[in-house]
């Protein structure tokens, strides 16, 4: 009876990441998730919202590089180890990786930023390409009237012009 003890405690610690991670990532805060559905507070709402997002996104992000992260002998123990820190209320992981990550990047898009932005360069007469930027940072800076103004005083200058604004545009 003593060696078969011995075994079974060596596979469970052998296993312990295997055995553990659903608990942690799983059982737990689908547990935690119903109670807090089930009770008045928004506080604790909001923490399993905010686990389930980043739940999912770790789940995609093992999806995606699944070929990768099997050479990453310590993965699944990392995984067990971020995954406590977000569902562990003490630590208020999902919270924190929420308020400093993601929210910024739904709250204030402009503020954030975009590694996939590559500029553009500047067309043959030297106009920056981004009008729109342009035209938001003029609106924030001198206010919409002032904004409307520069646009009823660029429309007048043109009004000479059958073409109207088109016509420093139109090429072959």
């Amino acid at each position: 009876m003593g060696s078969g003890t011995g075994n079974f405690l060596k596979v469970i610690l052998k296993n312990f990441d295997v055995l553990a991670g659903p608990v942690v990532s799983l059982a737990y805060p689908l547990y935690a998730s119903i109670r807090a559905i089930e009770t008045k507070s928004h506080v604790d709402d909001h923490q399993w919202l905010t686990y389930w997002v980043l739940y999912s996104m770790i789940t995609l992000f093992e999806l995606t590089f699944a070929k990768v992260l099997e050479w990453v002998p310590i993965w699944s123990y990392a995984k067990l180890v971020l995954t406590c820190w977000l569902v562990i209320p003490y630590f208020s992981g999902a919270a924190y990786v929420y308020e400093h990550f993601l929210r910024p990047l739904f709250v204030n898009p402009q503020q954030t930023i975009n590694i996939w932005y590559v500029p553009r360069k500047k067309d043959t007469l030297g106009k920056p390409d981004d009008i729109l930027t342009a035209a938001e940072k003029y609106i924030e800076e001198n206010g919409t009237e002032a904004f409307e103004k520069l646009i009823n005083r660029a429309d007048k200058s043109r009004s000479g012009n059958t073409y109207g604004i088109f016509e420093e545009n139109y090429r072959y």
